[in-house]
């Protein structure tokens, strides 16, 4: 979760960095299409796996719902301010713990459950969002954020018969063309300058998914995604450094909330499974 966590940090760099020369739609392709490249030079091995085709309705279920996901999450970022879109966002550990429960038949113990109030409580207290979160893009957001845990607990599903490393491949297979589709309706000339960040924004999308994927292999998503929610803080504490943005005390009070959220419940399972 920690290479995860610094993954989605570096994938938001570097797609922020390409938005400022093209379109949202193409940014999603770049990225994509950059994966592919990756894939091809560094995970051949791993085609054999692909061929067989094993739940493939699932992969295109995982891969549709999270690529509308992430559209209506860019609406989102157009829309409203980024605090309120963070805290609307991270809505989504308390949806899949929902979904984990319903779906997956996990237990939903109580040190769950305040490991991902508590999380929620710590965005809150970071990210401070106001009246913008009325805005109509507000429930957009919540809608992909439901996305986002649908397209998660999915994941979790497909651990159980594929390995972490084609699930990553038939994301990149499915996500590809859809994201071409999309782009096509606003294409925008490509600058030199963007090249660099499409590779930063490609790696770091492979690396997010497959340490998550890995995450989720190993541990039941209620307790995986709690966890998640540092990467607001670790957010805010990379924007200073790289864009001057403004920190300050409630960052940290807040991610004090919500490391110790998330070491209580690590604790618990400690001792339940002793």
């Amino acid at each position: 979760m920690a290479g995860s966590m610094a993954s989605f940090i570096g994938m938001s760099i570097g797609s922020r960095e390409m938005a400022a020369t093209m379109s949202i739609q193409q940014v999603m392709f770049f990225r994509a299409l950059v994966g592919l490249l990756i894939i091809l030079i560094v995970a051949r091995k791993l085609f054999p796996e692909v061929r067989q085709m094993k739940m493939l309705k699932l992969h295109l279920l995982r891969n549709v719902v999270h690529f509308t996901a992430q559209y209506l999450w860019t609406v989102g970022i157009v829309f409203l301010p980024l605090a309120s879109v963070f805290a609307l966002e991270f809505t989504m550990p308390i949806w899949a713990a929902f979904f984990a429960w319903i779906f997956l038949k996990e237990k939903l113990t109580t040190p769950r459950i305040i490991a991902t109030i508590g999380g929620f409580i710590g965005v809150l207290v970071i990210v401070r969002p106001g009246l913008a979160m009325i805005h109509p893009a507000a429930g957009l957001v919540l809608i992909a954020a439901a996305g986002f845990a649908i397209a998660l607990i999915v994941v979790k599903e497909l651990t159980r018969h594929c390995s972490p490393g084609v699930i990553v491949v038939w994301m990149i297979l499915i996500q590809l063309p859809l994201g071409f589709v999309a782009a096509l309706t606003d294409w925008q000339p490509v600058q030199m300058v963007s090249v660099p960040w499409m590779f930063v924004s490609g790696i770091g999308g492979l690396t997010a998914h497959y340490c998550l994927a890995q995450a989720l292999k190993r541990l039941e998503a209620s307790i995986v995604m709690p966890v998640d929610f540092l990467r607001v803080p670790l957010a805010a504490i990379v924007g200073y450094y790289a864009y001057s943005e403004a920190i300050d005390l409630f960052v940290f009070l807040g991610a004090g909330i919500i490391v110790l959220s998330n070491y209580q419940v690590v604790m618990t399972e400690r001792r339940r499974v002793r």
